[in-house]
């Protein structure tokens, strides 16, 4: 496979931004609402072109997600936009009672998630929002890797039928995707081939994956990286295989090690083919304020740590 390389960073906030307006100009039915964040959701290009379509709610994101559920009864396809945190655990009665539970075609789309939105500290670094999610009956998570995974995930959402949780972040990260990629809901992308180890990692984690897949190769380690983007519903075919393949696991997500990626890899595995794994992931903590790259290397989610994991699990053979 070609060795991954990038040119340039971008966050995944702005590729949201920039599949929402392209989805404004190309699909009529969709709308975007917002939380008094529009310049963190990069929301501003498709307000400026469809000003119409678009509802300030303001600091009440329980009354946006409310108004969102009553707006697809029109046959509108609803855009929400906040932070992570208050995407999730502020709304999550609003979400389950009236989008989950009936199946609204409402799309949660949500910024700053993990620890890399970084000095804004532990009460916005919500690390437990795909666990929240994914347990809820109907929903779909999305958890995309880099700026034009993002934008094409957004774009693909619009037209798949139901609730979608759609996570993303505020760093700028490696753009390491095609420009011209097709999302596939629900579709695992094997990112480099190997036949040692697999890492099976999600969101931010996918580069630093790869970044630890070129230190293990100057070691003679054959490493497979697979992008799981979304997590529910969850690609078991291609875990199972990649895990038959190399004999051993990792997951790497920006997320608690409690109800995230690894939770859900470890039950595939134990229903099917038990394996010896291990998880990057924080350990049961909150978070603090810090740069990204300060908070990864402190809470262990970084390339330096999938690579001592590969090296754990290696021995467990």
């Amino acid at each position: 496979m070609t060795k991954l390389t990038y040119t340039e960073k971008k966050d995944t906030r702005s590729g949201f931004g920039a599949g929402l307006l392209e989805l404004g100009r190309t699909n009529p039915e969709v709308v975007a609402l917002c939380a008094d964040l529009v310049g963190s959701l990069k929301m501003q290009d498709f307000i400026d072109e469809f000003p119409e379509r678009f509802f300030q709610i303001g600091i009440a994101e329980a009354n946006m997600m409310g108004v969102a559920a009553g707006l697809t009864i029109g046959g509108k396809i609803p855009f929400t936009g906040t932070f992570a945190n208050f995407s999730t655990g502020r709304v999550y009665d609003q979400i389950r009672q009236s989008i989950a539970y009936s199946g609204k075609n409402v799309k949660i789309c949500a910024s700053h998630a993990g620890l890399t939105l970084g000095e804004d500290g532990a009460t916005h670094q919500i690390l437990e929002d795909i666990g929240l999610m994914k347990m809820l009956p109907h929903m779909t998570v999305i958890n995309p890797c880099d700026y034009n995974q993002t934008k094409a995930a957004t774009i693909a959402i619009a037209e798949f039928e139901g609730p979608v949780y759609l996570r993303f972040g505020r760093p700028k990260v490696p753009v390491f995707t095609p420009a011209d990629q097709k999302f596939e809901i629900g579709k695992a992308i094997k990112m480099i081939e190997g036949n040692d180890v697999t890492i099976f990692a999600t969101g931010h984690l996918v580069w630093e994956a790869i970044e630890a897949e070129a230190v293990l190769a100057k070691e003679g380690i054959s490493v497979e990286v697979i992008n799981i983007h979304t997590i529910k519903p969850l690609d078991v075919q291609a875990i199972i295989e990649s895990a038959k393949k190399t004999g051993c696991v990792v997951t790497a997500e920006e997320h608690q090690m409690n109800g995230g990626l690894g939770d859900s890899v470890a039950q595939t595995l134990a229903l099917n083919l038990p394996t010896p794994l291990e998880m990057v992931a924080v350990n049961d903590s909150f978070g603090e304020s810090g740069t990204p790259e300060q908070l990864m290397k402190k809470y262990g989610i970084d390339a330096e740590n999938i690579v001592k994991a590969v090296k754990r699990v290696m021995k467990r053979k």
